[in-house]
């Protein structure tokens, strides 16, 4: 064959190889699939199981030094027994995979539950198209752990430690897992097109709303506001552990939005995990830089504090949705998640709601704007239905918690005396100081 016929010949084997390919690549085999699936739950819940070690350090960061041993003590018990919790009643009320009812009570703790049988082959997976359930279990086992950790930092330094952890074991049972189902367990909300990609609401919004009600009937710490209506501050025992706490926070998120698209089996899947990591980051960031320039006009320097809160209320919006964003437009969302939490923290003080840590401005209320932020790049968002899924989570949420944290007042009590809050609760509580030099 002569080389003038020998060139278009190859040229035309090679598109005709290409085209091939490509189709075949759409073609993912199941195996693969299943596997690709069940991985991007690992990493996830993985990343999002760090974002524990995130809140402890920037609790511990923030509160005076005199508490830092009780907000690590909690933020280790809370974790514990949220994952009891979750796994014994919790997981079961908000999916029909659990088997704690359908097996008994017996067979559903003490038998193989939500995990698949070691050594599972094809034929005996949960879901073989999809991924394993062992996986899924542990990716929403870790979101219901962090929401109970954002309660712990708004109510630091007066409440007691074990009324604490009860209300724990039934915000995370119960509380949390029932309004979950109501959108990612196919329930109401998620029947009426309710949007929330990764928890805005379903999640940080449901921590914050029962902080409110905790930091409400919990009541301030002593000397904290002036009868003339001052704000007294109270300094922070370690900015640095503060920041580092944020910046695992941060990197934690990747998992928490990122696992979210819940599939990764498909170059499409993997596309959108990319697209969702840079949305994810490019919020964060510019609500930190919106509550430093803001801190900066406002007060003439820079508030750190406020920098911190600003980068966690950026991510708390984008958490709706983190997918259809343009860069600029998560920025957009992110920057004014920051603005919130600068203006949020003293509306708080002027209410006299003590938030040690600015849980609620960062969790609740940037929650909220992120979950009607999701009109603003989502074209199947209905605003009516954003509203209305906020103000049904946020009214069943407050309430249940206002009436657990009341209950628990009146059987035990959830505060310390003014003695020990004064002394401290690393010593009073735990007779244990997190430092040589207690200040």
């Amino acid at each position: 064959m002569k080389l003038k016929t020998l060139i278009p010949a190859f040229g035309a084997f090679m598109i005709a190889s290409s085209a091939q390919a490509q189709e075949t690549a759409v073609a993912v085999p199941t195996d693969t699939v299943f596997i690709l699936n069940s991985l991007l739950f690992l990493i996830g819940g993985f990343l999002v199981f760090w974002m524990a070690a995130g809140f402890s350090m920037l609790e511990a960061g923030l509160v005076r030094s005199k508490n830092v041993t009780m907000q690590l003590t909690k933020n280790m018990g809370l974790f514990g027994f949220a994952c009891l919790a979750y796994y014994f009643v919790g997981y079961n009320l908000m999916y029909p995979l659990g088997t704690w009812a359908t097996e008994g009570v017996i067979s559903g703790i003490w038998g193989p539950a939500v995990l698949e049988a070691v050594g599972v082959d094809a034929a005996g997976a949960d879901d073989y198209s999809y991924a394993s359930t062992g996986s899924d279990f542990f990716f929403q086992l870790m979101f219901c752990a962090a929401t109970a950790s954002i309660v712990s930092g708004a109510l630091a330094e007066r409440i007691k430690l074990w009324p604490f952890l009860v209300f724990t074991v039934l915000l995370t049972g119960f509380i949390y897992p029932l309004q979950a189902s109501w959108k990612w367990g196919g329930g109401f909300l998620d029947a009426m097109g309710f949007l929330d990609f990764a928890g805005s609401t379903v999640v940080h919004s449901v921590g914050g709303w029962a902080a409110l009600a905790g930091a409400l009937i919990l009541g301030p710490r002593i000397g904290k506001y002036t009868k003339d209506g001052k704000t007294v501050p109270f300094m922070a025992s370690n900015l640095p552990l503060a920041t580092l706490g944020t910046f695992i926070l941060w990197m934690g998120w990747f998992g928490f939005n990122g696992g979210s698209q819940l599939a990764m089996g498909s170059i499409g899947d993997v596309a959108d995990v990319s697209r969702i990591f840079a949305n994810t980051n490019a919020a964060a960031a510019a609500g930190s830089i919106a509550a430093l320039i803001l801190t900066q006009i406002l007060y003439k320097k820079p508030d750190l504090t406020m920098v911190l809160n600003g980068a966690l209320a950026g991510l708390v919006a984008i958490t709706a949705e983190p997918l259809t964003p343009t860069l600029g437009s998560a920025a957009i969302i992110g920057a004014i998640g920051g603005v919130i939490v600068v203006f949020g923290v003293p509306l708080l003080d002027k209410l006299k709601i003590d938030d040690v840590v600015g849980a609620i401005p960062v969790h609740l209320f940037a929650g909220i704007w992120g979950t009607i932020a999701v009109v603003f790049t989502n074209s199947d968002a209905s605003l009516s239905t954003q509203l209305y899924s906020i103000i049904v989570v946020g009214l069943f949420t407050f309430i249940a918690s206002g009436v657990l944290w009341y209950v628990i007042k009146s059987v035990s009590g959830i505060r310390v005396s003014e003695e020990d809050e004064i002394t401290g609760l690393d010593i009073s509580e735990l007779g244990m100081p997190a430092y040589d030099i207690v200040k």
